[in-house]
C-alpha cells in the first residue's frame, strides 16, 4: 500500500519504519518536531524505480512543506535495540527544493541495498529483503545541536549525557569537532561540563548539500549550551522517557530559542553517521543495458523487460567505493556511463566502462565480493538486488533456464581455459 502521511498519522511501524513512528508519537504527545511527512516502503520502492505516480504523490504530499528538505531513512527494521543499523543509512541533508527530494529519496533506498548495509544484515542476522520507509521533513537552521543519551552509554549511570556544537549536529554525529561535554542528573542538574574543540560548523550551502565552515576564534572553546538550554535539555530528556520508556539516543537541536527533537530511538553501540549525497539525474535505456549483459543476453526483449523493470539507478560521484572486496552482495550493477576501476588486494585489475557490469553472482549466493570496484569519473549505473531478482526467476520457469544457460556457459569456458 503505497502512502505518504504526515507525521500525526504515522502509526504503523511496518509501513512507514521505526523512525517515523517515533516522530509521529512526539507530534501527538505535543513534542516540537520539524514539519514532516513519512514515506511508507513500498512508496520509496516505487520513487527509487521512477515510477511517476509515485514521484506526483510526494510531490503533492511536501507541497505545503517549506524548503529546503532533509530526507533521512526509516527503514522497517531500523533503529531497535539490538541492530540500530548506524552508519548504514544514508540522510540526505539541504535537498534544496521539491524537485529533488526523488533524487534523494533514491539514494537513501539505495543506501539500504549497498554492499556495506547486506554485511551489517549478515552479521546481526536480518538477512532479508529491507523495507525502507522514509521521512521528509522541512530542515532546520539551527544555532546549536548535538546527541545526548537518557543513560550514560558507557558506564550505565542513570545521568543524561549530551554533546553539542555550533551549527547542524552532523559536526557531532560525523565525529568532525571536538563537542561541548555535559552529564546532568534526572533533576537537569550539571554534574560535568567540559569545554570541547568546535572549529568548523556545518552549515547548508544555498543550492543544495552543506560545508564545512570554519568557526570564530572566540567560540572554539567557548561553551555552546547555557543553563537554560541545559534545562530544557533535561526536560526533554524526561518527555522522551515518558513517550518512549528508558535508554534513549536523542538528536536534538535549537533554533531562534525552541528546542526541536530530531530523533529519538533506543540506545546501541554506536550513533549515525549522516552523510550528504547529491541527487543525480536518471539513466536512460534499461533494457538495452541489461541486454548488453552476458548473463541476459540470449534473453528474448520480453525476459529482458521483465527484468529491466527491476532495475533502479545508482549513481557515484568519482572516487567513491561501489563494492568492497570481501564485503557482503546483494546486487549487480550494469555501467551507464563513466568509468571504474577494479582491484583486488590493492592490485588494478583493469577497467570498466559503459555497458560493463559486475557484481552479478551475488545475485544468485549472496556472497561476498571478490574484489574492489571504485568509480574512476562521476559514475551511472543500474543495479538490480538479489531480493527482487530472486522471486522473478522463482515464478518464471523460462528466465530461470536462461539464467542456467548463460550460468552453464560460464562454466564451461572457464573449464576450458
Amino acid at each position: 500500500m503505497k502512502k505518504v502521511v504526515p507525521f500525526t498519522k504515522a502509526s504503523e511501524a511496518s509501513l512507514y519504519g521505526a523512525k517515523a513512528v517515533g516522530l509521529g508519537d512526539a507530534v501527538r504527545q505535543g513534542l516540537a518536531v520539524p514539519r514532516g511527512v513519512a514515506l511508507s516502503g513500498d512508496l520509496v520502492e516505487a520513487v527509487a524505480s521512477g515510477e511517476e505516480k509515485a514521484i506526483e504523490k510526494v510531490a503533492k504530499a511536501i507541497a505545503a512543506l517549506t524548503p529546503p528538505f532533509a530526507v533521512r531513512s526509516s527503514a522497517v527494521d531500523e533503529d531497535g535495540a539490538a541492530a540500530s543499523f548506524a552508519g548504514q543509512h544514508l540522510t540526505v541533508l539541504n535537498v534544496h527544493s521539491a524537485a529533488d527530494v526523488p533524487g534523494a529519496v533514491r539514494e537513501v533506498w539505495w543506501s539500504a541495498n549497498s554492499d556495506s548495509a547486506i554485511t551489517y544484515r549478515q552479521r546481526v542476522g536480518l538477512f532479508t529483503r529491507p523495507s525502507v520507509g522514509v521521512v521528509v521533513q522541512t530542515l532546520l537552521n539551527p544555532s546549536v545541536a548535538g546527541v545526548m543519551f537518557t543513560e550514560n552509554p558507557v558506564t550505565g549511570a542513570d545521568e543524561r549525557v549530551i554533546e553539542a556544537s555550533w551549527g547542524l549536529g552532523q559536526a557531532v554525529v560525523a565525529g568532525l569537532v571536538v563537542p561541548d561535554h555535559f552529564r546532568l542528573d534526572r533533576t537537569g542538574q550539571a554534574l560535568e561540563r567540559k569545554v570541547g574543540r568546535k572549529r568548523i560548523s556545518i552549515c547548508s550551502l544555498p543550492n543544495g548539500g552543506t560545508f564545512e565552515q570554519p568557526v570564530p576564534a572566540a567560540q572554539v572553546n567557548q561553551f555552546c549550551l547555557d543553563d537554560a538550554q541545559l534545562s530544557s535539555l533535561g526536560q526533554l530528556a524526561l518527555q522522551c522517557e515518558k513517550v518512549y520508556g528508558p535508554r534513549r539516543d536523542i538528536e536534538w537541536a535549537f533554533q531562534d530559542g525552541t528546542l526541536y527533537l530530531l530523533q529519538c530511538r533506543a540506545i546501541t553501540t554506536g550513533k549515525a553517521r549522516s552523510e550528504t549525497a547529491p541527487p543525480r539525474a536518471p539513466a536512460r535505456d534499461s533494457v538495452a543495458a541489461l541486454q548488453r549483459v552476458q548473463l541476459f543476453a540470449d534473453m528474448d526483449r520480453r525476459q529482458a523487460e521483465q527484468i529491466a523493470r527491476l532495475l533502479k539507478v545508482r549513481p557515484f560521484a568519482k572516487g567513491e567505493t561501489v563494492i568492497m572486496e570481501g564485503s557482503g552482495g546483494a546486487a549487480v550493477f550494469l555501467i551507464d556511463s563513466g568509468e571504474a576501476t577494479v582491484s583486488s588486494k590493492g592490485v588494478h585489475l583493469g577497467t570498466l566502462g559503459p555497458g560493463d557490469h559486475f557484481g552479478e553472482i551475488a545475485l544468485i549466493d549472496g556472497g561476498p565480493r571478490s574484489a574492489t570496484v571504485t568509480a574512476a569519473t562521476d559514475l551511472v549505473c543500474y543495479g538490480l538486488t538479489f531480493w527482487e531478482f530472486r522471486p522473478l526467476v522463482e515464478r518464471n520457469g523460462s528466465i530461470a533456464w536462461k539464467l542456467l544457460e548463460a550460468l552453464a556457459k560460464r562454466l564451461r569456458a572457464a573449464e576450458q581455459n
